[in-house]
């Protein structure tokens, strides 16, 4: 005797397990599509920190060849406002380090 009941076959399961895998597979390729658009936003941030740091680099020299020229300001003046522009360039090398550095640990822990 045979106990088949209705239940459902085999084929049906099958389905079902179809139905399960593409829902991984969709799930996946989703999660996949996420990580890739974090990785273009590090590259971007990357991108856009190093670009900001070389224009503020590029400020600083220009204002420091501007104080060289200056025929107005004492060499004393001149000394404390190159100092200072020192002050600013290396600040501007510590934040972009920093910044480097985050950007990298938070896809690190991604």
């Amino acid at each position: 005797m045979c106990c088949t009941l209705g239940g459902p076959s085999e084929r049906e399961y099958f389905e079902k397990l179809n139905k399960i895998k593409e829902k991984i597979g969709k799930k996946a390729k989703d999660i996949r599509g996420e990580f890739e658009k974090i990785e273009k936003a590090k590259v971007d941030l990357l991108k856009k920190a190093k670009e900001t740091k070389h224009d503020i680099e590029r400020e600083a020299l220009k204002m420091e060849e501007e104080i060289t020229k200056s025929k107005d300001l004492a060499p004393e003046s001149k000394k404390r406002l190159r100092t200072e522009i020192d002050v600013v360039k290396n600040e501007i090398r510590r934040q972009y380090a920093e910044l480097e550095t985050q950007i990298a640990k938070t896809i690190a822990t991604a």
